[in-house]
């Protein structure tokens, strides 16, 4: 009977220190990258042994810059991965050399075990023993497999009881922790009645899954589990079929095929090089290319990220031009949200998405406001200076040109860009305004003789009555002011794409006016 973990997937908050951590320094295989198949614009890593072997795999799903959870009852604590039985002074001496917080080793539950803490807090223990990988790993001391996981219970003997159905019975009990163990592994259930209660989140488990034999046991369990709540349907992953289901005490449980597995889209030798689309999203397919997070393998030559007043990500396309697009997103928006429209204006731009730091109810913007057409000035005038001391900050870190660097916002981003052109003149010599208004009640006189600005206005946008004070200031300091209105309301169009492809190629590039 096959049985045992299938694969642990957690919550990363920073997709290339995770890379950095479990490719780089624990030396797992990155057997798959792809767009999420429940949310194809959350990037889904997959790492294991060296073909990704069930019982091997842990997988993270990224919330680029995403909020942390809390590790709590009814969730996942820990992973623990088998390392070949005399490497734990190996590993100690790595972790200290690499500067990762580590303990032990320890006694535990009669293990020798090494924890140590991943990029975002997730604990992962390193455990000693005798279990070779299914398909080994070139380094000798990496590790060969999962060795177990730990669940947080309000009641671990229900949870325990749950848990036998997937091939589990109980191997001893110690204090707190019921043990119980497959034919591969042990998960151990902690009784931890009166602790807080687990919160989504980045750093956090969000489920472990165990080991189908086939088609037919994963049916079958489907049938068993007809009466329980919480369970779902059988999907298909491509790389395997599963389903999903609740134990009583509120951990997320899947059940997972070990057929096909990650050879189904890539050769052997060429595992995890490729970013894979779902196909249920192919028509997309560019746009995810464009929003996914990117990432550097360790020893390859990466971008080092600084730490500045505003969340931002780049993209960089595989032949850049030398130019550069900074996105502003509109209200309730992120820093990738236009970067797709940003790759159709320019596809060989490096785009510089930038994240508002202002919130209302939880939706991210740039700056506050009182009601729909009424604004904090104090703190319009407050984010500019933040955002003039990001773009410094990030032309010198980053080596930006501000000969060939574009702004590009929409809705509250071009307000919040609009105000910057007056307040402070000259940060922005080249600016893409998608539904911008004026922002400003006392906007000052500024000379922007040297900016040149596309403003871009919807037929139907109710907001478009507050659009002429706009050109009246532009034009008065100076710019060179390309305003249009087209034939939309707020969203954007197609057509938003086409004028403004046309207008920023016209633009010389490098060449002061």
């Amino acid at each position: 009977m096959t049985t045992g973990i299938h694969h642990v997937t957690a919550i990363t908050r920073n997709v290339q220190k995770n890379v950095d951590f479990y490719a780089g320094f624990l030396g797992l295989k990155l057997v798959k990258q792809t767009g999420g198949y429940e949310d194809a614009e959350q990037l889904h890593l997959f790492y294991g042994d060296a073909l990704g072997s069930p019982g091997s795999i842990i997988t993270f799903l990224v919330w680029q810059d995403g909020a942390p959870g809390r590790v709590g009852l009814g969730a996942l604590s820990e992973v623990a991965f088998t390392v070949p039985k005399n490497s734990l002074g190996d590993w100690l001496t790595r972790a200290m050399t690499a500067g990762i917080q580590v303990s032990g080793p320890t006694r535990e539950l009669g293990e020798t075990v090494l924890r140590l803490r991943d990029p975002d807090g997730i604990v992962v223990k390193l455990v000693g023993g005798d279990a070779p990988a299914t398909a080994p790993l070139a380094d000798p001391v990496a590790p060969t497999r999962i060795h177990g996981v730990t669940l947080l219970s309000e009641d671990a003997r229900a949870t325990a009881d749950f848990l036998v159905r997937f091939g589990y019975s109980e191997a001893l009990r110690d204090g707190p922790f019921i043990r119980l163990r497959s034919d591969q592994d042990v998960v151990d259930v902690r009784a931890s009645a009166g602790f807080v209660p687990a919160l989504p989140g980045t750093g956090m488990f969000d489920h472990v899954a165990f080991r189908a034999r086939d088609v037919d046991a994963l049916r079958q369990m489907r049938l068993d589990l007809r009466t329980q709540d919480g369970v779902t349907n059988v999907h298909d992953r491509k790389y395997f079929l599963s389903l999903y289901v609740r134990e009583p005490m509120g951990t997320l449980v899947e059940y997972a095929t070990d057929a096909p597995g990650f050879t189904a889209d890539e050769d052997a030798a060429h595992l995890g090089e490729t970013l894979m689309i779902p196909a249920t999203d192919a028509v997309r397919a560019a746009d995810l290319r464009v929003t996914l997070p990117q990432f550097a393998r360790p020893g390859e030559e990466r971008r080092p990220m600084r730490d500045l007043p505003f969340v931002h990500r780049f993209h960089t396309p595989d032949t850049p031009d030398g130019s550069t697009i900074v996105l502003l997103h509109g209200t309730g928006g992120n820093e990738a949200d236009l970067m797709p429209l940003a790759a159709r204006l320019n596809p060989r731009a490096t785009l510089l998405g930038v994240r508002g730091r202002a919130t209302e109810e939880g939706i991210t913007r740039w700056f506050r406001r009182f009601d729909a057409v009424t604004y904090d000035q104090d703190d319009i005038r407050a984010e500019a200076r933040a955002f003039v001391a990001f773009v410094e900050g990030a032309t010198r870190s980053y080596g930006l040109d501000p000969k060939t660097t574009t702004f590009l916002g929409y809705s509250n981003g071009a307000n919040l860009l609009g105000a910057i052109l007056r307040l402070h003149p000259g940060v922005v010599q080249r600016a893409i305004l998608l539904r911008g208004i004026e922002a400003l009640e006392d906007a000052p006189t500024a000379d922007l003789t040297d900016s040149d600005v596309l403003l871009l206005t919807g037929a139907q946008d109710p907001f478009g009555r507050m659009v002429p004070q706009l050109e009246a200031s532009l034009t008065s300091g100076g710019a060179t002011l390309n305003a249009q209105i087209i034939d939309a309301g707020h969203d954007l169009s197609p057509e938003d794409v086409r004028i403004a492809a046309k207008w920023l190629a016209k633009i010389p590039q490098g060449e002061p006016r």
